[in-house]
């Protein structure tokens, strides 16, 4: 299979029109229906700098009209979600509850697929906030510029990182999103991984006001990537592979754990 039948517009319409909320055509074939996720992979890391980017543009705006950096992050946190829908944290919260509180595979896929939220979901979901301010708050205190560089470096890299976890896992369910997606090829798959890297890298690479050091952008990736693989061995574990909730959740898992390693890599 060729992985790349899609033009590279068609791609990424396709990845944005999926993954955010922003007005994006939608592309259909001569069948008028939508391509597989599956071939537009590699564009994922362009809508997570992109996601970023409306965050980090909010933060300074927020900023500007003279809010304390609490509230700041806190709105900027809240532009992420309304641009995408809230689709990760509510992966998020499924996985937690399903997880947490099936005793079988049927169970656990059960009660990802309800709309309600459990406790499970409800602490999961104010862990991951709580840990994204902080550590959003930790890198502002480098100034606006580089909290704005690490939430387009994370958006990025943490996008990328479900990609990972399509391709090693098949989906749990013969139904839902994951499986209408399909599996990514392989070549695909690695384009998305090196645009992640290189966008990473690049926006966290030291320079004059951005005071990291020269590993944040790897250091930033490495983190995303294992945080991934966590999540996805986690599922196979749980409910044998992996499904459009278990992908919100590698998001938003890989999102804190790329915030981490940049909060770490600040130089004293």
């Amino acid at each position: 299979m060729n992985p790349f039948t899609l033009s590279p517009l068609t791609a990424i319409c396709l990845t944005f029109n999926f993954l955010t909320r922003l007005p994006v055509p939608v592309p259909t074939g001569a069948d008028g229906q939508c391509p597989p996720l599956a071939k537009a992979v590699w564009a994922f890391p362009l809508v997570g700098a992109t996601v970023g980017g409306i965050a980090g543009l909010v933060l300074i705006a927020a900023s500007a009209l003279g809010l304390n950096s609490t509230a700041s992050v806190l709105i900027a946190i809240a532009a992420s979600i309304v641009t995408t829908g809230a689709l990760h944290e509510d992966g998020l919260a499924d996985v937690a509850d399903g997880f947490g509180g099936g005793s079988t595979i049927d169970d656990k896929l059960a009660i990802m697929r309800d709309s309600r939220i459990g406790t499970y979901g409800v602490v999961a979901l104010a862990l991951s906030l709580s840990l994204k301010a902080s550590l959003l708050s930790s890198v502002l205190g480098l100034g606006l510029g580089p909290a704005t560089l690490a939430l387009v470096a994370s958006g990025a890299v943490s996008r990328a990182a479900i990609v990972l976890v399509m391709v090693f896992l098949t989906p749990a369910r013969s139904d839902g999103l994951s499986a209408a997606a399909g599996r990514p090829h392989a070549a695909a798959a690695w384009l998305n991984g090196a645009i992640a890297a290189a966008i990473t890298i690049a926006v966290l690479w030291p320079r004059e006001s951005l005071f990291l050091e020269p590993w944040a952008g790897v250091a930033a990736f490495a983190a995303a990537m294992t945080a991934a693989a966590f999540i996805g061995i986690l599922a196979q574990r749980q409910i044998g592979g992996q499904t459009g909730d278990v992908l919100g959740s590698v998001q938003q898992a890989a999102e804190i754990s790329a915030l981490g390693a940049i909060t770490i890599s600040i130089s004293s």
